[in-house]
């Protein structure tokens, strides 16, 4: 190799350069968004409950979401039964942007904090948070 040193210190450099965001960020972590459940429907509720149990909805809502479009959609079913026998209307608009209003403090900050780009908004119009 007539040029060895400076392809090896070229590929250090490349592979330096290349994984530096993996290593820089080694150890650090963004703390998850606080939610604000501060929605004059929410303040209103003698029960502040969702449709199913927090960490469920964490975790779950949009295979919930999907399940009662497709639900909706293709069965004609209009009616949710939750664990707790409570029934609920299928209805992203109605059921759960009543409460959840405050797309921009609710939806979208713990969206953006996972890197999730759900397309409920293509379709739904996004809500206008009500003040009063």
């Amino acid at each position: 190799m007539y040029d060895g040193k400076k392809i090896i210190t070229g590929l250090v450099i490349f592979l330096g350069l290349m994984t530096f965001p993996f290593w820089y960020s080694r150890g650090k972590m963004i703390p998850p968004p606080e939610l604000k459940l501060d929605t004059p429907a929410i303040q209103q509720l003698a029960e502040k409950r969702c449709v199913e149990d927090t960490p469920y909805m964490r975790a779950s809502h949009m295979m919930l979401l999907d399940s009662w479009r497709d639900s909706f959609v293709r069965e004609g079913h209009q009616v949710y039964t939750a664990s707790d026998g409570k029934k609920y209307s299928m209805s992203l608009s109605n059921t759960c942007l009543g409460c959840h209003s405050n797309k921009e403090k609710f939806c979208d900050q713990c969206h953006n904090y996972a890197g999730a780009k759900p397309v409920c908004f293509s379709c739904h119009a996004v809500p206008k948070e009500k003040i009063g």
